[in-house]
């Protein structure tokens, strides 16, 4: 798709987020058409001013004078007319001559005719308020002028207001919907896309989408009323001399239409370097401790500034662009004026109609007519250099858009069923079928994460996926939510692909619980309420009570209205992870998932919260991820999978694996530290022995 097409179709896609404001921006653009209308008013005063200050008449003199001038044409005109009416034998070369002058002559009497009814029309209504006095008469068109053009304001100031008000809620609506489209995605996207530029295209993009929007309904409505204003005016003057400063529009039309290609390609750039500026900002401040700690301030500022100097870079081609559009705004329209001007003087100076044997006008040209002239073409150049000074923000905003709308438009990899099953009352089973996955990748293709799983469990079993990192346990389970979908085979609930249901009845039957603990900038009471919306504050308290959250939340001087701040950073891990297992106790789940929920956290939290799951998970299929297996675990885990490279090597109770599974028994033995003797298999570097060193 072109460059122009693709903004014609930003432009109406941007359509259903302006329609509820559309009547402010009808209103707007009758502002707009009333500033156009002054400011075409105030620049027509010339002639007058001109006629008193130079020829030192009163302006009802000048009037009369005009009247009887257009009385006098319309006499010779129609006197004219009436000679080539007259029956003569012509020959076809006489005919065709003698039919141009009546053209002409028509031509003449109808602008004769027009300007006699305007200067009645004036002296009927305005020449009774006109003064004599030649200085007064100044004066008081100076204070019409004085009058319009604090009318033209007070429409600009009304109609900025408006575009102003329609731009923030257009903005607001298409940001809204982007974020709600970024929600609708599935999390494998969402990872490939990056929190940065997410970040970037929903602040950054939007705003220069924005400065775009506010031109569209401002400069790029007024403006262009304001020229066309002069240009009506222009061609009533005299059209030919007008028209030979049109010819220049197709020159400008060529010129900016490559340098809009150019900025809106450096635009693009320089948006993408913005993105990696908050990539930069955003690892720095996640991992401060680790910045901190290895005494990587100096790395870290060195990579913000190679993105610093490679947006400014991209910046300067932006800006280097944009400047150029000024000079040549400026040029054209000046060579359009004196294109105009200058034949015009020439018809004034020398008394002609014509130059070079062409008719320029109907009639000799005053100088008060040719002032006229030159003011109105200078009028059109006022907004034309307005117009350019906008180009370059024009241009960004399209490219803000392309980047925004792209955003709008990426697919999920997880998509609703088009007719969803109803959700069963009670999950009896779920069963893996030759599951297999690997992870999309924009640049090379990836080993699959998982192979061939075929697992079966029944409603009410509590069962540890262990293995090694990169064994894929976390992405085994994360197909059960759906944050994934299976490339290969299909994840059965009730003997029915979960495709096949809707994900919102999907995952409000699941409660979920992960490594790294996310609690929201809200209190304690509303990061556990986040599990049910609705709930009661008793329910809150009671799931509070089950995870035991109770026992640190009573020394807490707000309680449950504690504050927890950004990402929970006022509390330790242990306490975030108990917020978290409170939240999704309080959904009651017929499945839970523990994703290495106690893997980051101290001993003693990890007893409470395996002593709060012992009575929580009877009569619910829970999934525990871990690669340490402890007693405290094992007391309540029916069942064990041992994961080795996305294959399901081993499935049973802890006793057959310890027995049957030298992978368990590594990971078994891994938690004590036992070392084995030489050319014992090790994990972490450690040694282990074959042999069980405790009970199962």
């Amino acid at each position: 798709m072109s460059v122009e097409h693709r903004e014609v179709s930003h432009l109406t896609r941007l359509l259903p987020y302006l329609w509820p404001s559309r009547r402010r921006l009808c209103v707007s653009f009758v502002l707009a058409a009333f500033v156009a209308l002054f400011w075409g008013a105030i620049l027509s005063i010339a002639y007058p001013v001109v006629k008193v200050l130079l020829e030192e008449k009163s302006p009802a003199a000048c009037l009369r004078e005009m009247i009887a001038e257009c009385e006098t044409n319309i006499d010779k005109a129609r006197g004219e007319l009436a000679s080539l009416n007259e029956p003569a034998p012509l020959d076809p070369a006489e005919e065709v001559s003698v039919l141009r002058k009546r053209a002409r002559a028509e031509t003449r009497m109808t602008r004769a005719s027009q300007r006699l009814a305007l200067y009645r029309g004036i002296e009927l209504y305005a020449l009774p308020i006109l003064p004599e006095d030649l200085f007064r008469a100044f004066a008081f068109i100076l204070a019409v002028i004085l009058v319009l053009t604090a009318l033209k304001l007070l429409c600009m100031f009304a109609e900025e207001v408006l575009v102003g008000s329609v731009v923030e809620q257009t903005v607001m609506r298409l940001r809204k919907a982007c974020f709600r489209r970024l929600l609708a995605l599935d999390y494998q996207t969402l990872k490939m896309q990056g929190t940065s530029d997410m970040l970037s295209r929903l602040t950054h993009d939007m705003e220069a989408l924005g400065a775009g929007l506010g031109l569209l309904g401002g400069k790029l409505v007024r403006e262009p009323l304001k020229a066309v204003a002069c240009l009506i005016m222009a061609f009533w003057v005299n059209w030919q001399l007008t028209l030979l400063s049109v010819l220049f529009v197709p020159v400008a039309g060529l010129i900016f239409h490559r340098i809009g290609r150019q900025l809106k390609k450096a635009s693009q750039k320089s948006m993408e370097s913005v993105a990696r500026i908050y990539k930069v900002l955003e690892e720095s401040f996640d991992s401060i401790k680790v910045v901190l700690a290895f005494n990587g301030e100096h790395r870290q500022r060195r990579v913000h500034h190679e993105e610093s100097r490679q947006f400014y870079r991209r910046s300067m081609k932006v800006v280097v662009t944009d400047a150029l559009t000024n000079p040549i705004t400026e040029l054209l329209g000046l060579s359009a004026v004196v294109v105009g001007v200058l034949p015009g003087a020439y018809l004034v100076l020398r008394g002609k109609t014509s130059l070079w044997g062409i008719p320029l006008a109907s009639e000799p040209m005053d100088i008060a007519e040719l002032s006229m002239m030159y003011t109105l073409l200078a009028g059109i150049l006022d907004p034309v250099r307005k117009l350019s000074s906008v180009f370059g923000k024009l241009k960004r905003s399209a490219a803000a858009a392309d980047r925004v709308f792209a955003l709008m438009d990426a697919q999920s990899r997880v998509l609703e069923p088009a007719h969803p099953v109803v959700f069963p009352r009670q999950v009896e089973s779920l069963e893996f079928r030759d599951v297999g996955f690997t992870f999309a990748s924009p640049n090379e293709a990836r080993p699959p994460v998982l192979n061939d799983v075929s697992l079966t469990f029944e409603a009410g079993e509590t069962v540890a996926v262990v293995g090694e990192n990169g064994s894929g346990k976390s992405t085994l389970v994360s197909l059960i939510p759906r944050f994934f979908d299976p490339d290969r085979g299909a994840l059965c609930l009730n003997g029915i692909d979960v495709r096949q249901f809707s994900l919102r009845d999907l995952r409000g039957e699941l409660g979920l619980v992960t490594q790294e603990t996310l609690l929201f900038d809200d209190t304690i009471a509303g990061n556990i309420g986040y599990g049910r919306p609705g709930a009661s504050r008793a329910e809150i308290e009671q799931a509070a009570e089950r995870a035991s959250v109770t026992q640190f939340v009573a020394g807490l001087p707000q309680g449950f209205d504690t504050p927890v701040g950004e990402k929970g950073a006022s509390l330790s891990g242990g306490q975030r992870q108990r917020i978290a297992l409170a939240r999704a106790m309080l959904r009651d789940p017929q499945i839970l998932i523990l994703d290495e929920a106690t893997s980051a956290i101290d001993a003693l939290s990890e007893r409470l919260i395996h002593e709060s799951l012992r009575t929580f998970v009877k009569g619910r299929t829970t999934f525990l991820i871990t690669h340490s297996i402890t007693d405290t675990l094992l007391s309540f885990v029916t069942r064990i999978v041992v994961l080795d490279h996305g294959r399901v090597v081993a499935s049973g109770s802890h006793a057959k694996l310890l027995a049957d599974c030298e992978i368990y028994r590594r990971l078994y033995r891994a938690r004590d530290g036992v070392r084995s003797g030489p050319g014992q298999p090790t994990v972490g570097g450690d040694s282990v022995n074959p042999t069980p060193a405790r009970a199962a």
